[in-house]
């Protein structure tokens, strides 16, 4: 499942456990190479492909609306880490994997300006959003195909994870708890056993459930691979220093901001 060429080293600014593989980390997954981003995206250089999941573009609004008022800046700066991303890749595909708008108006409160990165974005390469339970019907007007699942290659794409193989799912925003020398971080992460993969959120409001939480581990046969992101790499995890959020009253919070 790992491409690790050289030794590993001390994951920076985290505990030991949670290691670099190299300069570049890369998980084989449906008979090729996948390349997870630290922002939380995959690049899949066979076919030209980048994949997201889970932008939640409006989020921020879509709270403020019902009086909980937010900064409103998180469509802008969601959409600043795709930009930057395909940038960076030059992709022939970008997929999105579901959630990409947070409630069904999100189109209503989109800046104009926002709209048109969009549309600048979608117009750059073959663009697929994929049905997810916020976003059934993506708009129409903003570009780009709504599909409900996708395959490409021996890959299917799809928000809900089903346990299918060859399966690239969102949905669950995993992210994992790194414990060691009597402190802990949570970052987002990519879990994966070779055979199914569950995708981090890519937007910047988007809370996180825990990979020990039932909801991720019943997902796989056997307990998967945990690739955590941080600074400007990937890193394997640990799995013996893997911790649950807890919550002052001792029992499992669940899912988290």
């Amino acid at each position: 499942m790992l491409d690790a060429s050289s030794d590993p080293v001390h994951f920076p600014h985290m505990p030991s456990a949670a290691r670099k593989l190299n300069e570049q980390t890369f998980i084989w997954f449906g008979g090729d190479m996948f390349q997870p981003t630290p922002e939380g995206a995959l690049w899949w250089q066979a076919q030209k492909t980048l994949i997201v999941s889970d932008l939640h573009l409006e989020k921020g609004s879509s709270y403020a609306r019902r009086g909980q008022l937010l900064p409103p800046y998180d469509t802008g700066a969601t959409l600043a880490l795709v930009e930057r991303l395909a940038g960076q890749f030059a992709p022939d595909r970008i997929i999105s994997l579901g959630d990409s708008f947070h409630d069904a108006l999100s189109e209503e409160r989109l800046a104009e300006t926002d709209i048109a990165r969009i549309r600048e974005l979608t117009g750059s390469c073959d663009w697929f959003w994929v049905e997810g339970n916020h976003d059934p019907e993506p708009p129409a007007h903003l570009g780009g195909r709504g599909v409900t699942t996708l395959r490409v290659g021996d890959c299917v794409f799809r928000h809900e994870p089903t346990g299918a193989r060859g399966e690239i799912s969102g949905h669950l925003h995993p992210v994992a708890r790194i414990g060691g020398r009597g402190r802990s971080v949570r970052r987002k992460c990519f879990v994966t056993d070779g055979h199914q993969m569950i995708m981090p959120s890519l937007g910047t409001l988007t809370g996180g459930l825990n990979v020990l939480d039932d909801a991720v581990t019943s997902c796989f046969a056997e307990f998967p691979s945990i690739f955590v992101t941080g600074g400007r790499n990937v890193y394997l995890a640990d799995a013996r220093t893997l911790k649950s959020d807890v919550s002052d009253r001792g029992s499992n919070s669940g899912w988290r901001l």
